[in-house]
């Protein structure tokens, strides 16, 4: 059993020892218990509100042992548009409905939505269903926000 507590540079020289692909929902949880394919039972107890990204490295509070965080592979719904105008107004309706998003300058990506999906459309965007690592924007008073 590993239980990981401590997040290290992403340039930490130790060698990795696990690779654990989690969804944007599951690296949003501070305290989790994952069982990797092999059957080893890992467990995080990070600060509360601690959002990991892909990439992202740590390690074992008692051997030491460091595990690589990756983005899994989820379904999204990826949206693009003509204009950046009509992208940026997208992101002002989905901000609207406080739902997670990831803000690129050409696409912007989520969770599959029906609703939200009917909305995109209507409003003349292009929405393609894909899967995909997602990587939604942490929020403006994350401490961890991403550049």
């Amino acid at each position: 059993m590993l239980t990981f507590t401590q997040r290290k540079p992403p340039n930490a020289n130790a060698a990795i020892t696990l690779t654990l692909a989690l969804t944007a929902e599951e690296r949003t949880r501070s305290r989790y218990r994952f069982e990797t394919e092999d059957g080893q039972v890992v467990f995080l107890r990070l600060p509360r509100g601690t959002v990991l990204r892909d990439g992202d490295i740590l390690e074992d509070e008692t051997t030491g042992n460091v595990v690589r965080i990756i983005a899994k592979p989820e379904p999204v719904l990826t949206v693009t548009a003509q204009t950046h105008l009509d992208l940026l107004r997208a992101a002002y309706h989905l901000g609207n409905r406080h739902v997670p998003i990831e803000i690129t300058a050409t696409y912007l990506r989520l969770s599959p939505d029906p609703v939200l999906r009917t909305m995109l459309e209507q409003l003349g965007l292009e929405v393609k269903e894909e899967i995909l690592p997602f990587q939604p924007e942490t929020g403006a008073y994350g401490h961890n926000h991403a550049h």
